[in-house]
């Protein structure tokens, strides 16, 4: 059998104390889902999630007699939140499913270890370890995972009926843990039942989708997305633009350093189109921030790489830097990818990077002036008040802002008069 007993992550005090907590009086608690997968795959592992054929109530009952802080963070699916020393462990009870609609599950607790598998979405995230450490595989997910195939437990089509949002799950889990091709069965049943993501909350196929874009190369899944029509159906400004700039972003993100982005991944293969990004950022229910990126990103006024450093100043002061930014990076993306192969666009891409550069450490200089100085100079409160400004401001940007407090308000004595 496989064993998880020599991972530091499965040692942890806590863990085992909650383990042996499970696991007596003929109770069982068992590691479930990413925490086994991943230990699996060789990744990470951060928040570990136990499976327990004990009821809540008796969870909760149990963690009080031991001392232990127990939180019923979702009694009605049969969650418990153990925390110690800070450390939480979400506690659910094995379940079976009495009914579902594509969108939510009523549930009925069990103690049946391959019910509660066969419930789950795919095979690498029903694996299970006991308190030994001994990994217990009943849905084929161990050599699911051996080949990296990311592929649903049992009929395909009847997963995703229980729940329409494991069609991204599937798309989503390969971006992160798939090699090769996505299962065929899997393809062929997300497509078939596309059309029913229509059904689901806005925040949730968002939220699917901001994770498969956070992934480290969610290309591939992508293409395959579109390929069967998936990402049409949640994202048709995608549709005329297509996906080709990913390669070449994940490539450049790679070489310079950056933190994979979601928002910027989703500029990638989206129209720059105020008025689109509005309904995009509407539908989808997008953060205001998320909607922010968005707007300033598609409103962004256009940078000509070989412009001078006070041409480029004089553009971020006016138009701000996070939507130039976004548009450098994507440019500089399309650039790094025709640089192999062409002289003009290694340049421009060296272009590219200083100007990038300078757009990420720019800091809005404040203009000296303001409308008080403005009244003080004999201008009564009124429209004119704002148009001298404008208008100083203007000058002193063009200028290139060295103007100091002193010249400028010579400058409106000079224009009241």
């Amino acid at each position: 059998m496989t064993g998880l007993a020599d991972q530091a992550w499965f040692r942890d005090p806590a863990l085992g104390r909650i383990l042996a907590l499970l696991s007596a009086d003929g109770g069982e608690g068992r590691v479930v889902g990413g925490a086994v997968r991943n230990s699996l795959m060789g990744l990470p592992v951060n928040d570990v999630d136990i499976a327990t054929t004990l009821r809540p109530e008796a969870v909760m009952e149990r963690a009080a007699g031991a001392g232990i802080k127990a939180v019923p963070t979702g009694l009605e699916h049969g969650t418990v939140t153990l925390v110690i020393d800070g450390k939480p462990f979400e506690v659910t009870t094995l379940r079976t499913d009495v009914e579902t609609d594509g969108r939510h599950a009523k549930v009925a607790f069990s103690t049946d270890w391959r019910a509660d598998a066969e419930r789950r979405d795919l095979t690498i995230n029903a694996l299970y370890a006991d308190a030994e450490g001994e990994v217990v595989d009943l849905v084929g997910g161990l050599a699911d995972i051996e080949t990296r195939n990311i592929r649903f437990i049992g009929d395909a089509a009847r997963r995703i009926a229980e729940d329409h949002l494991r069609i991204l799950r599937f798309f989503r889990f390969f971006a992160y843990y798939g090699s090769g091709r996505p299962d065929a069965e899997g393809l062929k049943a997300c497509s078939a039942a596309r059309s029913k993501l229509t059904t689901l909350s806005a925040e949730r196929v968002w939220s699917e989708l901001r994770k498969l874009l956070g992934a480290g190369d969610p290309g591939r899944a992508l293409l395959w997305m579109r390929q069967v029509a998936v990402l049409t159906e949640i994202l048709p400004e995608s549709e005329r633009w297509g996906i080709d700039a990913i390669p070449s972003l994940i490539t450049t993100e790679k070489a310079l350093g950056w933190t994979p982005d979601p928002l910027l991944r989703l500029a990638a293969i989206v129209p720059p189109d105020a008025a689109r990004m509005e309904a995009l950022a509407a539908r989808l229910k997008l953060s205001n921030a998320e909607a922010a990126y968005l707007k300033a990103w598609a409103m962004a006024a256009p940078v000509n790489d070989d412009m001078s450093s006070a041409a480029f100043e004089r553009l971020l002061y006016r138009n701000g830097a996070d939507g130039i930014t976004t548009r450098l990076k994507l440019a500089l993306a399309v650039a790094r990818g025709k640089a192999e192969s062409d002289f003009d666009e290694m340049a421009r891409s060296a272009r590219l990077i200083k100007l990038l550069d300078k757009a990420m450490h720019w800091k809005k200089p404040q203009f000296p002036l303001n409308g008080g100085d403005v009244i003080s100079a004999g201008i009564a409160s009124g429209p004119r008040v704002g148009e001298l400004l404008a208008g100083l401001e203007n000058q002193w940007v063009e200028e290139n802002f060295v103007s100091d407090r002193a010249a400028l308000l010579a400058r409106l004595q000079e224009r009241v008069q």
